[in-house]
């Protein structure tokens, strides 16, 4: 990418956290709901230890499930909600006639997303530690693996909805949270995925998260990093955010084409 795009993009960026800065509700919201999510399965996890040998086994183990899903749930929030600020301001059609490119445009969101999933998972991650006594830093380097690709999987589930939302406008911005939501079940967040039953197996092994938190309680039991767990992870996260960038940038393609962003969100 050259230095004139990295401006460009660098002055996306710019501006949303011009609009996080300007409005500390907005930072404390981030930051909130994780946090909450933590001490509540914090809590429970507590109850678990004296009633449950799995996860007396495992100190911390539904803890760091809840604060990595957060990861990937603030990971898709952030481009969608990036995407929909420029909606809502009606900002979308101004963009659309400066030098700024849509692969430009959709650098900028991923790294807005970066952005607010670390003000927003963080703090969470750092409270647990005098709470519960439990750090998740202590996974040590899988941990990076681990936030990469979940980071990677909310991304994916972000351009989509950021394509439907251009699409078929804002009526469609819900799908932020619905999409999201919708493949929890299966990701095997705070169970494995053999509990499923037997016909959702396939379904569930067909999403990066389900190895990844699969990959989590291998290294939290001890028996350290699955490279085959990685590896599906890695291979369907590059095949899942490939197909939701070309679908973004082929909608948004055709909404240039044909005028559409000069009237998107009226």
């Amino acid at each position: 990418m050259s230095g004139s795009a990295l401006r460009r993009v660098g002055a996306i960026m710019l501006r949303h956290l011009y609009i996080l800065r300007g409005s500390w509700p907005r930072v404390l919201e981030m930051a909130y709901w994780p946090a909450i999510n933590m001490t509540l399965w914090g809590f429970t996890s507590q109850f678990f230890v004296t009633h449950s040998s799995w996860v007396a086994q495992t100190g911390g183990i539904l803890i760091g499930a809840v604060v990595l899903w957060d990861v990937m749930f603030r990971g898709n929030l952030g481009v969608a909600l990036s995407f929909m600020e420029e909606m809502w301001s009606r900002n979308l059609g101004h963009l659309s006639v400066s030098p700024l490119r849509p692969h430009e445009l959709m650098a900028g969101m991923l790294g807005m997303s970066l952005v607010r999933t670390t003000i927003g998972v963080l703090p969470a991650a750092l409270l647990a530690i005098p709470m519960y006594h439990y750090s998740l830093f202590s996974m040590g380097l899988p941990l990076l693996t681990f936030w990469l690709n979940l980071m990677i999987s909310g991304w994916a589930i972000g351009l989509g909805v950021s394509a439907l939302v251009l699409r078929f406008g804002l009526g469609a911005e819900s799908m932020a949270w619905v999409l999201i939501f919708a493949l929890a079940p299966l990701a095997g967040i705070y169970y494995p995925i053999s509990t499923l039953p037997s016909w959702l197996q396939p379904l569930a092994w067909s999403l990066p998260p389900a190895y990844v938190f699969e990959g989590m309680r291998a290294v939290m039991q001890g028996k350290g990093l699955d490279g085959h767990l990685l590896a599906g992870a890695v291979g369907l996260n590059i095949v899942y955010v490939s197909a939701a960038a070309l679908i973004f940038l082929r909608v948004h393609h055709i909404a240039r084409k044909r005028g559409l962003l000069l009237n998107v969100g009226e």
